[in-house]
């Protein structure tokens, strides 16, 4: 722990100590002076200032008014921007976005409820050391600097970013190409004694393999946890005085005597019909009660609606806790009824539709060249791609609401990337499958579990579309209740369930193991061995809703739609690139506006020829070899022209830009005395290829041609 003197003569508190493998510091005092709480967390060469705003309470909100961000910084990773126009950071990229979320995520329920005072926090990464993501570091500054405001958040929480190295082991703060070539890729969030959140991809892993990363990861936080505590310690936190917005006890109260009779068994019903049984119930209630009250019920009808919701809750967690019955009547591992086809809009590439009670996705896939892969300029990733997009859509009628359009939200973001990450593990290889992919799903109806249904519905678009994924994959939302040292795992929940209960699940995966992995608590955190015992039932039901998968299509389509671009790819010298593209991009235009194929050429010397017309892209392919082909010693090339006439011979161009000679003894199997009595120059001769000598000149010959080819005839 080191003290000095910040410009208005108070200490600058710092403390550390060693988080996996480096030292983590926190420190506190030397900038953010008018904030609630700053604090400035270092870890290697990463830095990253964590500012907490704590303001008044919020009247009339129903909800915790707490917003947090993830600012990158392209200055933290010495980078300027790649774009041409804006170099400035504007609106945070999918991936800023998506860390923010994931920050929020397991700092959100460890407030109580009825807090309405608005909170900000901010994570800016001010230093990126390129060996690892700063993801999990923002994390820690970000609980930190909330601890230090005194508000009642009951954290202090940390993360760590796992994965598995080539002797299985596992280890955090991994580099991204680590990362990339990982079994798995975990982010585990919780507290000292708890896990609070987790995400993952991962490459078919197993339930086993990800229980035991989620024990190693909570064990790893445990530092960053003490750390936190230690600086809290040292600069004696004073607490915050505040007020919660509870339901009125008495109506609560009124209310659950007037539902008593009414909900139970009497409301569980299949969806639609119990939806329209609670609405009815709902209904009746302000009915009876604005009688009983009169003109002040205006003011209350909000409290009393609050008040059915949570009697509502409290019925159906008693259902699951007493009868292990569920709202519309399932057992707790059963499965809403399932529907799924596919080829549904005939000008798509690819679309399909999966129904799974009242949750419903659309998907269509679309298909393109490599040239329409996203490039991705970030802090962490310079002139990247992403030659495989998800994205999501769920506008206001899929839940039965009037809302404006517009673009999405950050809910939008994450539930697409989820649906992105669960196929990414199984898709083809680039030089198997030379294309973009764009998947989107527009969802239809929302009853929980929409994720999980994009997912299972852009399995079987990809499949339709003639993707030839290594093996499909299917997603399941899991739902947790616990009653005391109890606990109840559901399989497949829906809206009512997951308001009401204790923690979201999704898992999505393979036959052979998980490929994507999202879990929420709402509760102060589990063990390990609960999550595991969810990971397993999950297994199940993924399972069951796969088989049904398949029975609507068994593998990918042999043929893509008609519609689609075909993308045949041909390898050429690296050094022949600029042959083929010309000065300006001349010959690449020429061969596009002759042929009407879109070409892209890699680095390493791969082209890509990509047109719906085979004769567009044969006439491409011919033309790219004919500028890029070597000699071949031993090959005939028929009718090509004289360029010159010697005394000796006469040079003759076998390709472009290649030329050999043909000496006056190799024209004729009789002797030529002067080579202008066989050849003018612009005549169209055969030749063989003989030799090509020490300096690369090359030896034709006329004779040796026409024997080889009066052989073959003879045969």
């Amino acid at each position: 722990m080191a003290e000095t003197i910040n410009p208005f003569g108070k200490k600058i508190i710092k403390v550390e100590t060693e988080f996996c493998g480096k030292t983590l510091s926190l420190e506190v005092g030397r900038v953010g002076f008018r904030t609630s709480a700053s604090v400035v967390a270092r870890y290697g060469d990463t830095v990253v200032l964590g500012t907490a705003m704590v303001g008044k309470p919020l009247q009339g909100f129903d909800y915790f008014p707490l917003s947090i961000d993830y600012e990158e910084k392209f200055y933290a990773a010495g980078k300027i921007s790649g774009s041409r126009f804006i170099k400035r950071e504007g609106r945070p990229s999918d991936e800023a976005v998506l860390i923010g979320r994931l920050i929020d995520r397991p700092i959100r329920p460890l407030w109580p409820k009825g807090y309405r005072n608005e909170v900000q926090g901010v994570a800016s990464v001010l230093s990126m050391d390129p060996s690892f993501r700063p993801d999990m570091i923002a994390m820690v500054a970000m609980s930190a600097a909330l601890m230090l405001t005194g508000a009642p958040f009951e954290g202090p929480v940390a993360g760590v970013r796992v994965g598995m190295n080539e002797g299985g082991k596992y280890q955090a703060f991994m580099s991204a190409d680590e990362l990339n070539s990982s079994k798995l890729d975990l982010v585990v969030a919780g507290t000292k004694d708890a896990i609070m959140m987790v995400e993952a991809g991962a490459r078919e892993a197993s339930e086993e393999e990800v229980a035991s990363a989620l024990e190693f990861a909570q064990k790893a936080i445990v530092p960053a946890v003490e750390l936190q505590n230690k600086l809290i310690k040292e600069i004696g936190v004073k607490a915050q005085e505040y007020e919660l917005t509870l339901p009125n006890e008495d109506i609560q109260t009124t209310v659950d005597k007037w539902v008593e009779g009414k909900l139970g068994r009497a409301l569980r019903a299949p969806y639609p019909e119990r939806n329209e049984m609670v609405n009815d119930l709902k209904a009746a209630l302000h009915i009876d009660f604005a009688k009983k009250i009169g003109e002040d019920y205006a003011i209350l009808m909000t409290e009393y609606d609050e008040a059915f919701q949570m009697a509502l809750h409290k019925d159906v967690r008693k259902g699951i806790v007493k009868d292990g019955e569920r709202p519309d009547g399932r057992k707790l591992t059963e499965i809403r009824p399932l529907s799924s086809e596919v080829g549904i809009l005939p000008r798509a590439h690819g679309s399909s539709l999966f129904t799974r009670g009242m949750t419903q996705g659309m998907n269509i896939v679309t298909l393109a060249p490599l040239s329409y892969a996203q490039m991705v300029d970030t802090m962490e990733v310079s002139n990247g791609e992403r030659r495989y997009m998800h994205h999501y859509n769920a506008p206001g009628y899929t839940v039965g609401e009037v809302r404006r359009l517009g673009s999405p939200g950050r809910r939008e973001i994450g539930h697409g990337y989820l649906a992105e990450r669960a196929l990414t593990a199984v898709l083809p290889d680039e030089k198997d499958f030379p294309y973009t992919m764009r998947s989107v799903t527009e969802i239809m109806s929302q009853n929980g579990s929409t994720s999980m249904a994009a997912t299972c519905s852009s399995c079987l678009a990809l499949m339709d579309a003639g993707v030839p994924i290594k093996a499909p994959v299917s997603g399941i939302a899991m739902g947790l209740m616990v009653d005391g040292d109890k606990h109840y795992v559901l399989s497949d929940i829906a809206d009512a369930e997951d308001f009401a209960g204790d923690m979201d699940f999704k898992v999505a995966g393979t036959a052979k193991g998980i490929t994507a992995l999202q879990m929420d608590m709402k509760v102060h955190g589990l063990p390990v061995k609960v999550l595991k015992e969810a990971l397993e039932q999950g297994k199940t039901g993924r399972a069951e809703i796969l088989q049904h998968m398949l029975n609507t299509l068994p593998e990918p389509r042999k043929d893509m739609s008609p519609y689609a671009p075909r993308v045949e790819a041909i390898q050429i010298n690296p050094e022949k690139i600029r042959e083929v593209i010309g000065k300006g991009g001349e010959t690449i235009n020429k061969i596009i506006a002759e042929t009407g194929a879109e070409i892209d050429i890699k680095d390493d010397g791969t082209v890509f020829i990509a047109s719906p017309d085979k004769k567009s892209i044969d006439g491409a392919i011919d033309y790219i070899r004919m500028l890029t082909a070597e000699p071949e010693v031993g090959k005939i090339y028929k009718d090509v022209p004289v360029v010159n006439v010697m005394d000796f011979g006469a040079f003759v161009q076998i390709m472009p830009g290649k030329d050999g000679l043909v000496h006056v003894s190799e024209m004729k199997e009789e002797r030529v005395e002067k080579p202008s009595d066989v050849v003018k120059e612009g005549d169209k001769v055969t030749v063989k290829l003989v030799a090509i000598d020490d300096r690369g000149r090359l030896q034709l010959s006329m004779k040796a041609a026409a024997r080889e080819l009066k052989d073959k005839k003879g045969q």
